[in-house]
């Protein structure tokens, strides 16, 4: 392979590879000889990277030329987008702090050069600079406020190189252009962006980590291109396409603010803000099932006026649920007309209104997975051991705190329940929905419609395996077509 070192001058350059010809910006964008010469590998060491200067012309051309250049035009447009820094700023948070914790000044310059620092403990992070702008020399402006955060990133000439520098810049400079293969990011054509929202707090995840892998193994296959955000990662939602939600959801946690700014920017989006409101609120949903003529148990919504009410109206035991209960938190069974009055005096100190719903045991619930008013996985879960609930999250061993599962072909499901998930699902507007279904005495009632319900690797994937993970990915296509 050819090997060029473009410099604006040569014989001001401080050093020589045997292995690499050392050429002026002029010779490569006038002489005709470069320009057919293929199997070429171009270092773009110009002094200025500015639109339409010599430096930025070396990487144009080399790219229209075919040469593999460092660095691209993509990567000297990046320096220009205040955009992109703060992305990579955000996205480099945690090594920032970590690596000038310890400056005591509140402006700090890390001076870069061909992905090092002459000073060893700032390595990782001159590293994941490098990685990101491709650029031989630049400088990282670093400001205190609070924390220390990005003010600007520069490429500099040789020129700018302090003489201190030089002895560590030659050391570098024999290093990286003595290796066979370059950093390069990876330049693969995706159809969109699509951010996964996950909390590694959440102590219900909707996903296992083994899913969330299985999704992004089968959106690369897609060519779609996926990342985990966070909750600390809201400034960075704009700049993907889609948006999808793999932490416990709730009306004041952070994946309904991601899933309102998502709809602002006019993502795709699973789930939509409407249906996080609704889902986690039991009250709307036994309202909304009774105007639709959905069949559920026995429910009654309680508050301090009606509560005596309920021994008439639904007996004992009963379940009593919070208006924003998951997973099974906040739902509670009461035996008694003690426990009862207990069990509500408590929940109606935190919520005016609650819910109460006839005791319905079986062996399991049905789960009905819908996407967009379609089916497309079905499960029976069995209750936790020696637990009237699917979870049992006062279970000594973590083993006993989830009850079995089985992964069923839709087909095999009763058409009755399917119909009857199907209605419930259309209570809503389009979107990922999970609908619990009991069958008592050969009758199906809708238990819950879940937004944002489980999909885990050995659970919901058993039967239909990875076109789970299709159907999802497609989902978010339709949605930007």
């Amino acid at each position: 392979m050819n090997k060029y070192i473009v410099v604006n001058q040569p014989e001001k350059w401080n050093f020589s590879i045997d292995t690499i010809a050392v050429i002026s910006s002029q010779e490569y964008l006038t002489n005709p000889a470069y320009s057919l010469q293929k199997n070429t590998r171009v270092f773009n060491l110009c002094k200025d990277y500015s639109y339409q200067s010599k430096g930025y012309y070396v990487s144009l051309l080399a790219e229209a030329r075919g040469h593999l250049v460092t660095p691209t035009v993509k990567n000297l447009v990046d320096f220009k987008s205040q955009k992109i820094v703060k992305i990579v700023s955000d996205e480099f948070d945690k090594i920032i702090q970590q690596s000038l914790k310890n400056i005591k000044s509140r402006e700090f310059v890390l001076s870069i050069y061909f992905g090092q620092n002459v000073a060893q403990k700032y390595k990782e992070l001159s590293g994941l600079f490098y990685k990101h702008f491709q650029v031989p020399f630049m400088r990282v402006h670093f400001v205190y406020n609070h924390k220390w955060q990005v003010q600007q990133i520069a490429p500099i000439s040789e020129a700018e190189i302090p003489s201190e520098h030089w002895d560590s810049v030659l050391l570098f400079a024999e290093h990286y252009f003595s290796k066979k293969r370059y950093d390069k990011p990876k330049q693969t054509k995706y159809e969109f962006d699509l951010a996964i929202l996950v909390n590694p707090n959440d102590p219900a995840p909707p996903s296992n980590s083994k899913a969330i892998k299985k999704l992004m193994d089968v959106a690369e296959k897609m060519h779609i291109y996926t990342e985990l955000v966070y909750p600390k990662d809201l400034s960075r939602l704009s700049s993907f396409d889609a948006l999808f939600i793999r932490q416990s959801t709730e009306v004041n946690n952070e994946a309904y603010t991601f899933a309102r700014k998502a709809q602002q920017e006019m993502m795709a989006i699973v789930d939509y803000p409407d249906a996080i409101l609704k889902c986690c609120n039991k009250v709307y949903m036994a309202e909304a099932m009774q105007n639709a003529n959905i069949h559920t148990p026995k429910t009654m919504i309680v508050h301090h006026q009606n509560k005596e009410l309920l021994v008439d109206t639904i007996g004992f035991p009963c379940v009593l649920k919070a208006p924003d209960s998951t997973f099974s938190f906040g739902v509670k069974k009461a035996t008694s007309k003690e426990e009862y009055d207990i069990m509500v005096h408590e929940m109606l100190s935190e919520s005016d209104l609650i819910i109460a719903q006839e005791f319905c045991p079986s062996d399991y619930d049905w789960r009905i997975g819908i996407l967009d008013n379609v089916p497309f996985f079905a499960c029976k879960y069995y209750m936790a051991k020696d637990h009237w609930q699917i979870y049992n999250w006062k279970a000594k061993k973590k083993k006993e705190q989830e009850g079995l599962s089985d992964c069923l072909p839709i087909e095999k499901v009763p058409k009755k329940v399917i119909n009857l998930a199907i209605k419930a699902a259309k209570l809503m507007e389009k979107g990922l929905y999970g609908i619990d279904i009991k069958v008592i005495n050969n009758q199906p009632m809708v238990i819950e419609i879940n937004d944002n319900p489980n999909i885990d690797v050995g659970v919901e994937d058993v039967y239909y395996g990875d076109l789970i993970y299709t159907q999802l990915l497609n989902a978010f296509k339709k949605r930007l077509t």
